[in-house]
């Protein structure tokens, strides 16, 4: 008597069962975060960078803004971290174009030429300066209702 063979699933199958894993995984936590508001205290944890240094890093107010998208309030959403709204696009991009390349078994491309993420990376540097200088409060995460 011969044993059934276990039926492994291609590397395709298993690329695509990670994109459609972490899709599901950031369309759960964007509904928790709809949900549960972090304007609320004792919800979420506050900002490392923020609790140590005082400074608001490049994603404080990230949650916030989150919550006010999910939630339909794209005005307040954008004055709690511009950074982060200027950034999803780019990342619904990322995950289509793995999603993309995980189906149709295409090799990896670059993520974009060198100046590119040169230029991401000094404008999230110059972010994080600017949003703590004093006249450019409008940077930093505001508090609702103000």
């Amino acid at each position: 008597m011969r044993l059934a063979q276990s039926v492994r699933p291609s590397q395709r199958q298993l690329a695509a069962a990670k994109v459609v894993g972490t899709g599901l995984a950031a369309v759960g936590v964007l509904a928790l975060v709809a949900v549960v508001d972090p304007n609320q205290p004792g919800h979420y944890p506050t900002c490392p960078s923020l609790a140590l240094t005082g400074f608001y890093c490049p994603g404080c107010g990230t949650l916030r803004c989150l919550h006010f998208l999910a939630t339909g309030d794209p005005v307040m959403a954008w004055r709690m971290n511009p950074l982060a709204i200027v950034a999803i696009p780019y990342l619904v991009w990322a995950w289509l174009s793995w999603a993309r390349r995980s189906v149709t078994g295409r090799p990896r491309a670059w993520l974009a030429p060198p100046w590119v993420l040169w230029t991401v990376l000094v404008a999230t540097l110059a972010y994080w300066v600017l949003r703590n200088v004093p006249g450019l409060e409008f940077l930093g995460p505001v508090r609702p209702g103000a």
